[in-house]
Formats: C-alpha cells, structure tokens, sequence
C-alpha cells in the first residue's frame, strides 16, 4: 500500500544514533509462514535485522539490538506490522496472520498501537476506494451515484485523521498522517505535524529526514514569496482623499499595519476596533496603519473611515475595488487581509489580526 512505502523509507542517518536493545514477542495465529522478520523498508529493499520461527501455536520471539530508535516492520512474508522502536521497547504482538492489516493487537507501546490504528483506518479507506472503482468501471452508468457515496466516505475518512491528530499531540504515531498532506500545497500542516514529529521522536532517523525535507520546502517556500517574513515590503505610491498621494515607503521608520479593507466587508469592519485600540496604544512609540481601500464608492469610504473611527491618516484607494493596483501587487484575492512590516520595511507576518496582531505589537514594543 502507499502509506507502506512512505512510512519506512529512512530518509536520513548521520551514523551517530546510539545503538538500541529490543525485544518483539507475541502470537499470530492462522499464518501461513513459519518464521517473522524485523525489518526497515528502503524503497527498494529491505535490511532485516533479527528473525524467529513461529512454533506450532504461532508464537515468537525476537530479542535483538538495532542501529537507531526508528520506524520498524514486524515481516510475516508479505505481510507486515508497524512499530515503533526505541532502547529497551519491549512489545507483544498478537494478530490473524490472514489479515494483520484489520486484526493486530499491540501491547507494550501505545504510539505503535494509535499508528497502526490510523494506518488500519488508512487501509479500510483504500480498500473502499478501490472498490468504488472497480464497481464504476464494471457499471459507468452508475458513476455519479458511487461518487456521491464516496464522498461520504471520504469525508469520514478526513474527519478521522482530523480527530487522530488532535488526539496524539507530539506523539511519534503522527507519522502516516504526512502521505495525505502535500507541503507544496499546504505547507503549514506539513511544518505542523513534522514539528510534533520532531518533539516525540527527534532521535529517530526518519523523522530528521522529514525536518531536512520541511527545511528544503520553508527555503523554496520563502525563495517564491514575495511576501515571505524577512522580504522588503513592495513599494506603491496611491492617492489619498484628498487627492495627494503617498507612498508605504514615506512611512519607513515605523511599525506599520498595511490593512486592506473596504466599507462593505464585514469583516474588516469588525477587526477596526481591534486596530484603532492598537494605534491609539502604540502610534507614540512608532507604530502607524495605512488602510487600503478596495471600494470604489468615495463616499461610502469616507463615512466607514468616520464611522469606524479610523484616526490614522494614511487612507489610500484608487476606488478600482477588485482591480486596485495595490491588492494586485500584493495579490489579495480576499479581506480583510493585513501585512505587518518593521520599521526598515521589512515584512513580519502577513493576515495576523485580532490575538495575534496584538501578541506581534507586544513582542515589537516589549509591552
């Protein structure tokens, strides 16, 4: 299966990791083999590192000294269960050698027992899925019934690994949830899981191969950004009320809260007394906000400004709404959207608000 193929390739091994001693013991009854093999999968191969028969009544042992804390596969023929190894793990396995993917019982260690229960809900997901594929390609007419089902399902599955997550905070069990988040298009649950990887089991190889991955990925994350932390803020120079115009780059020297917003966002009209708080307790020590506006009512922008109470003067719009040259520099597809710059013009964060837009002030203004 595919989860298989991503779990246990070692990503990574400096040669340093301290030798571990294990024992895996247990029962699996109705197996068609006569001995099991400790292993760890390398994409292409195997490397085994203990075995033992199974007597009459399916029972083994395994007793042996391993390389590193990893990531390990309990082989019986082409069957396998996962575990999680660290010094001195000593784990009973008990299953039916028919189906260790559905019936697997691990005592000893509870991080390798959530892990395969989550692969376990992995596995019944894939088998769902190839069915419904194989029932529409026997029967196409009923395409569109089976697709509605699956969603069902499938929604199901998402709100399982949702719950998993949340319910192995830190916890080395995280591990197959990485082959359902892809870090090119959803970055910050990839850096998220990785991080807890790295906090429950940062000995292992595998999982210092994932934060060598996550740091290629946050790199090419950044290189593509033009909004990434630490980047110069682009420039813009857009009219005022007033007529005049002004440029961001006239600000430089302060903190500055870039907020694009209109009248009629809601929104961001119920973020404004959250930033009016924060201008009035922090304009004094160098902190100010330019508002841009996507409107194209001059008036209906004066009065929010007036109602709103927005006392900063930097006002900015060419009243284009969607097409404003500065939402499209900074490719605003959606408001309220926010970006907080240093005072040498640099971006800090961009969309923080509320909470988080008062954490960022504090931690700038030491109060």
């Amino acid at each position: 299966m595919k989860y298989t193929i991503l779990l246990f390739i070692a990503l990574f091994s400096s040669g340093l990791e301290a030798q571990i001693n294990v024992k895996v013991s247990g029962t699996v009854f109705n197996s068609d083999q006569d001995s099991v093999q400790l292993a760890r999968f390398f994409g292409d191969h195997y490397e085994y590192y203990g075995s033992s028969k199974l007597n009459k009544n399916g029972e083994f042992s395994i007793a042996t000294e391993l390389p590193f804390a990893d990531y390990y596969l309990l082989k019986f023929g082409t069957q396998h269960v996962n575990l999680i190894l660290r010094n001195n793990s000593d784990i009973k396995v008990y299953g039916d050698g028919k189906n260790l993917n559905l019936f697997a019982n691990i005592i000893g260690s509870e991080e390798s027992k959530n892990m395969n229960e989550m692969i376990r809900m992995s596995y019944e997901w894939q088998m769902k899925s190839d069915s419904a594929t194989k029932l529409i390609q026997n029967n196409p007419e009923l395409k569109d019934q089976v697709n509605r089902d699956m969603s069902a399902v499938y929604n199901n599955f998402v709100s399982q690994q949702r719950t998993f997550v949340a319910q192995n905070h830190n916890s080395a069990a995280l591990y197959p949830i990485l082959q359902y988040v892809d870090p090119k298009n959803d970055l910050a649950s990839f850096e998220s899981i990785v991080n807890q990887l790295e906090v429950g089991f940062g000995e292992s190889p595998s999982v210092k191969g994932l934060v060598e991955q996550l740091n290629y990925f946050k790199a090419e994350a950044y290189k593509n950004d033009p909004l990434a932390p630490g980047k110069p803020a682009p420039d813009f120079e857009e009219a005022m009320a007033d007529g005049k115009t002004m440029k961001l780059s006239d600000l430089k020297g302060q903190v500055i809260l870039l907020d694009f917003w209109a009248s009629w966002c809601g929104p961001c009209r119920k973020e404004n007394p959250n930033v009016v708080q924060l201008y009035g307790k922090y304009k004094d020590e160098g902190f100010t906000v330019m508002s841009v506006s996507l409107d194209r009512s001059k008036e209906a922008w004066l009065a929010a400004i007036e109602k709103d109470g927005l006392s900063w003067p930097n006002h900015v719009s060419d009243l284009k709404q969607w097409s404003s040259r500065v939402a499209a520099l900074y490719g605003v597809h959606s408001i309220p959207f926010t970006v907080l710059i240093d005072k040498e013009g640099n971006i800090i964060r961009t969309n923080v608000r509320g909470e988080d837009l008062k954490r960022e002030l504090a931690k700038q203004f030491g109060h």
